[in-house]
């Protein structure tokens, strides 16, 4: 990708096109953002920024003889609002190609008073119900759309049925925008707001008091850093494994403590272990012999 500088735009190419306008040629640079314009002088009535990769049209200074826009075979995805305090005499919009999914995306439009020819081709929004008469309602100015001219039956059309209450609410119905997000955001604005429960507090003692090296304790700082609870998987997890860490943790105390006794019918290597067994059988036999005497 190439960033659009004052020098790139300097060394495009520029030229007098067919229709006798002054063209800035900015074709094919891959350019992400669109930036540093001032650096045109305005001396262009249009500017070719197809084949780029280009995601939000917005980002133009004051503009007042720029008439054509070429956007074709981009990115753009959103439109900036208040186009018009930038371009106010923009007459044609080319946005062939591009990722506009849905027709509320297309309201910033409607600001720009001397548009006359949009094309939206091979965006998603044209798929949407009612979207020529949509747009064709919203900019009413609009000569031709979609390379197709808007006629005399389409305005009435559209006048009639966004007209009145019930016509804005199907309006405010089908004028749906794309949900913009940053990953993670409300995630993390959740946490700033709630903070950690009593029972996380709890699991974030109980790891700490358990580690046994430094490594362990810069193991559950970066845990911490990243939005972790140390252990509220195993808190959370219905499989019944929060039961059988306890236990573990039980025997571990035990090992170093001296204190727990062997389990129930589990057999020890050491001998201590086998006297015990030899007692038990024992005692079953002089519990036979009784019983036998009885």
């Amino acid at each position: 990708m190439v960033k659009l500088s004052a020098e790139l735009i300097e060394q495009a190419a520029q030229y007098t096109n067919p229709i006798r306008d002054r063209e800035l040629d900015l074709r094919g640079y891959k350019i992400p953002v669109l930036e540093n314009l001032g650096a045109t002088l305005d001396q262009f009535d249009t500017i070719d920024f197809s084949e780029n990769e280009i995601r939000k049209l917005d980002g133009f200074p004051l503009l007042r003889r720029l008439k054509t826009l070429l956007m074709n075979n981009n990115r753009i995805c959103r439109i900036g609002e208040d186009l018009e305090q930038s371009l106010p005499n923009l007459k044609e919009l080319i946005l062939t190609n591009n990722s506009i999914q849905e027709l509320g995306d297309l309201d910033p439009l409607a600001s720009i008073k001397s548009l006359t020819l949009l094309s939206l081709l091979r965006n998603p929004v044209t798929n949407k119900k009612h979207y020529r008469l949509y747009v064709i309602n919203k900019i009413p100015q609009l000569r031709v759309l979609d390379f197709q001219k808007v006629k005399l039956k389409e305005r009435q059309e559209a006048e009639k049925m966004f007209k009145g209450k019930r016509g804005a609410q199907l309006a405010k119905d089908i004028a749906k925008r794309t949900k913009t997000f940053t990953p993670g955001a409300n995630l993390q604005a959740e946490k700033r707001k709630t903070g950690p429960s009593p029972a996380d507090v709890e699991a974030i003692k109980n790891a700490i008091a358990s580690a046994t090296s430094l490594a362990e304790v810069e193991r559950l700082k970066g845990l911490l850093q990243a939005g972790q609870i140390p252990g509220r998987e195993l808190r959370q997890d219905p499989s019944g494994m929060v039961e059988e860490e306890e236990e573990e943790e039980e025997m571990e105390d035990g090992a170093h403590g001296g204190a727990e006794m062997p389990m129930e019918g589990e057999a020890m290597g050491d001998g201590g272990g086998e006297d015990e067994e030899g007692g038990d059988e024992e005692e079953m036999e002089d519990d036979g012999q009784a019983n036998g005497s009885v």
